[in-house]
């Protein structure tokens, strides 16, 4: 099953913990209807329509001079640096390519070079994510450090300003991720400059500071200091916002994993995903993070497959009776706030867990 193989070790390791059949049936069908196959043509003009479109930007940028229409620019910039974001996910996680070290590069060029961060600190990152999605002690996206998405986060003691913002959380998640794209580059400068295994640092060190020097350069050269400042204010914060709700909904909301508790594969990973349902425009808008549910199944399917993979995993799900969260965008937003609100008020039985009725079958 080496075309299926996950970017990051998302199969258990202990074979007491593996049920073969209910996750290799699955698979099994996936392949067969071939959506395990790479989208050479589909991949190929994103990497070449990207840079592409970042020029064009920059043009547009330099062209229009120093203005306050250049906030249009740095919210188009925004949209283009965060959809550069998801086609380097997706190049991390071996959608585009068979070769590990071209998908290697293709992360560190997009992710580093073009948008401002780190593929190593990514990397060591979601890898542990995906192992064990909302699982207290294991998953580090539920470990945040303003917003508590737990119970036992939300119990720890904290200074009166996080307190308070963790009080008011369900009304300042969406005013706090304006900050997102501040974190994200300050996490991946950090993280390269830190000890501890990192491949190619210095490749990532030169990539982030050409990158990062050289767009604060230009937009000083180009902007007064009063412009310049509210254009990055605006762009880091549009870009910290949208990458900010299309992650949110994944897993904010779902069941959290206790620390002692072992399921297998498939629903390790079904259990604590939602799909956000829609049109192609949400496919495009989320790149295709709205499929969560199959991304975690099958971290390595090219993403254009996701929305046919959908029926058939929902479909699967459905007969071993294990629940398959599939909701709309904006209901998804709603849960997510008042999941998150509920547990800064320092409610601990946040959500009806299904984890207790799937206990029989595990």
């Amino acid at each position: 099953m080496d075309d299926i193989r996950p970017t990051v070790r998302t199969r258990p390791r202990d074979s007491a913990t593996r049920t073969p059949s209910t996750f290799t049936e699955l698979a099994q069908a996936v392949r067969e209807r071939g959506l395990l196959r790479r989208r050479y043509g589909y991949y190929w003009s994103k990497l070449v329509g990207a840079p592409l479109v970042l020029i064009a930007c920059i043009f547009v940028f330099v062209w229009i001079g120093d203005t306050w229409w250049q906030l249009f620019t740095a919210a188009v910039l925004a949209i283009v640096f965060t959809q550069i974001a998801f086609l380097g996910h997706d190049a991390a996680h071996r959608q585009i390519f068979v070769s590990g070290r071209w998908n290697d590069w293709v992360s560190l060029i997009l992710g580093d070079l073009l948008v401002g961060m780190s593929y190593g600190w990514w990397q060591h990152k979601h890898t542990r994510h995906h192992a064990n999605p909302n699982k207290l002690g294991a998953d580090p996206d539920i470990e945040l450090p303003v917003i508590a998405v737990t119970a036992e986060s939300a119990a720890r003691h904290h200074s009166p300003l996080v307190s308070w913002l963790r009080a008011h959380q369900g009304l300042m998640f969406f005013p706090i991720l304006l900050f997102e794209g501040l974190s994200l580059h300050a996490s991946s400068v950090r993280r390269v400059f830190t000890r501890g295994r990192l491949e190619r640092r210095w490749v990532e060190i030169v990539f982030l500071a050409v990158r990062m020097i050289g767009y604060l350069v230009l937009v000083f050269l180009v902007l007064s200091p009063g412009i310049a400042f509210v254009f990055l204010a605006v762009q880091l914060g549009l870009f910290g916002f949208y990458m900010g709700i299309a992650f949110a909904p994944n897993h904010k909301g779902m069941p959290v994993v206790p620390r002692d508790m072992t399921l297998d594969f498939l629903r390790r990973q079904v259990l604590m995903s939602r799909n956000v349902s829609g049109s192609r425009f949400v496919d495009v808008l989320l790149g295709g993070l709205n499929y969560q549910v199959e991304h975690h199944l099958f971290p390595s399917m090219p993403r254009p497959h996701l929305r046919r993979a959908a029926p058939v995993v929902e479909a699967y799900c459905r007969e071993l009776g294990v629940p398959y969260t599939r909701i709309g965008l904006f209901a998804s937003y709603a849960i997510v706030v008042r999941y998150i609100n509920r547990v800064g008020l320092g409610e601990r039985d946040v959500f009806s867990c299904p984890l207790i009725e799937q206990r029989s079958h595990v």
